[in-house]
């Protein structure tokens, strides 16, 4: 039976009040049997994929999706394998709900707590990522929370089979309430979800800039998210270059059309002349088109000419812009001005200038001697993610399991009132207890 939108959105926001009290051991136990039904249907899901991969390579001829789409759109074996991990390590991890955080004497016998608790119901909205299904199901469930999912339609059946699995194996938990995961498929579903906010808590947006755009300006369900991945590199005067060439090949190639992807290198003016061309090559090793500034292209004259577009723009592909700059404050400026505030990183061997990086870098993740690709929620120990967010309220960088979770105060008393403090009887202890 179909049913409407906001049925689903009630369905859920019913099932996240039980969802919320359900213990640890029965969570663990869900998300057991959520891996492995994946595992055993594997094949199952792969075929799914190639109906998916067989449709989208029409659509990638058309132009009407780029080959980073459709990159991420692929399922493999080592997808696979990371994807049953990852419950997996969701299931390892302390659960978030139900902690105390702080507690507070207010008199005797009348003690308030700060206890961790669901948001509730959480809408996500991601592009040709069918990975992202079990991943964010995982720590919905873990975490106490329902959600509404809409994948792009380029991974229609995969999306399809996971959500369907998913539920299955739920469905065999006695203990667990219906309707805690729910799939979405057009576009019309997802005006409808954002129009919600009686029901819907949060709203993760996964995808490129004008998504998260257009989710933000058509809510209002608070938005948490990113809607760029312009991720930097310095290489700074006091780097070990033996190093330098390797990380910042890494932070491209080794998965380009990742939103935490180095897609501009800065480099300090004094290496331009002997190092950039090292770096170039070993760049171009790899397979990538290479950019650079004016000083950079009078050191290596073959490369493209960069614009002040290329600083602003996150390719998702093997491109990358290389950028001369005086000194560490030039390069903390250009990232300040141009960077998304995803992740960036300094490498230097000069603790002074790492520190002032870290410290004046406003960024999600700053990272010093190793690839912006660490920039994610599985490497992090999280378990998975259920997306990065660059935004400076509630949770910041990769989001997992404590980014899904909020509080509320409980207070014990026995018997007061509050006329009493009001006409200063009685005068509040305020005693930490935690």
């Amino acid at each position: 039976m179909v049913i409407s939108v906001e049925t689903m959105a009630q369905n859920a926001k019913l099932a996240s009040y039980t969802l919320s009290s359900i213990k640890t051991a029965v969570k663990n136990r869900a998300l057991l049997n959520i891996a492995k039904k994946i595992e055993e249907n594997k094949q199952l899901i792969l075929k799914e994929n190639e109906k998916d991969l067989e449709q989208a390579k029409q659509l990638l001829e058309n132009g009407e999706i780029n080959q980073s789409t459709y990159n991420r759109l692929k399922l493999d074996e080592n997808k696979m394998r990371d994807m049953v991990n990852g419950i997996k390590d969701v299931k390892k991890l302390e659960d978030p709900v139900n902690k105390k955080l702080w507690a507070m004497g207010l008199d005797t016998g009348l003690d308030l707590y700060r206890v961790s608790c669901p948001i509730g119901v959480i809408g996500v909205i991601f592009e040709a990522r069918p990975d992202v299904i079990p991943q964010i199901s995982a720590l919905a469930i873990k975490s106490g929370n329902a959600v509404i999912l809409k994948g792009g339609k380029e991974a229609y059946n995969t999306n399809l089979i996971l959500a369907n699995l998913i539920k299955e194996a739920l469905s065999e938990i006695p203990e667990f309430p219906e309707n805690v995961i729910n799939l979405l498929f057009t576009r019309d579903d997802v005006a409808q979800m954002l129009a919600l906010d009686k029901y819907i808590d949060l709203i993760i947006p996964r995808g490129g800039k004008s998504l998260v755009n257009y989710v933000k300006d058509n809510t209002k369900i608070p938005v948490m998210g990113h809607s760029d991945g312009i991720c930097h590199i310095y290489i700074d005067e006091f780097a070990d270059l033996k190093n330098a060439a390797e990380i910042c090949v890494d932070a491209k190639v080794q998965y380009p059309s990742a939103c935490n992807a180095v897609e501009t290198i800065l480099i300090h003016e004094s290496l331009v002349e002997n190092y950039l061309p090292q770096l170039v090559e070993e760049l171009e090793k790899a397979g990538v088109t290479v950019k650079g500034c004016e000083k950079c292209k009078e050191s290596v004259p073959h490369i493209v000419q960069a614009t002040k577009e290329d600083w602003a723009t996150e390719y998702g592909d093997k491109i990358v812009s290389i950028k001369s700059v005086k000194d560490i404050f030039d390069a903390i400026a250009h990232i300040n001005v141009y960077g998304s505030g995803h992740t960036d990183c300094i490498l230097s061997e000069n603790k002074q200038c790492v520190e002032t990086f870290m410290n004046l870098v406003d960024s999600a993740g700053v990272f010093a001697n190793a690839s912006t690709r660490f920039a994610d929620g599985y490497r992090y120990g999280l378990g998975a993610e259920v997306g990065i967010s660059t935004s400076k309220t509630h949770a910041r960088g990769p989001v997992g399991l404590e980014g899904l979770v909020i509080y509320k105060y409980k207070l014990f008393g026995s018997g007061q009132t509050v006329a009493p403090y009001a006409d200063g009887k009685k005068t509040f202890i305020h005693q930490r207890i935690i």
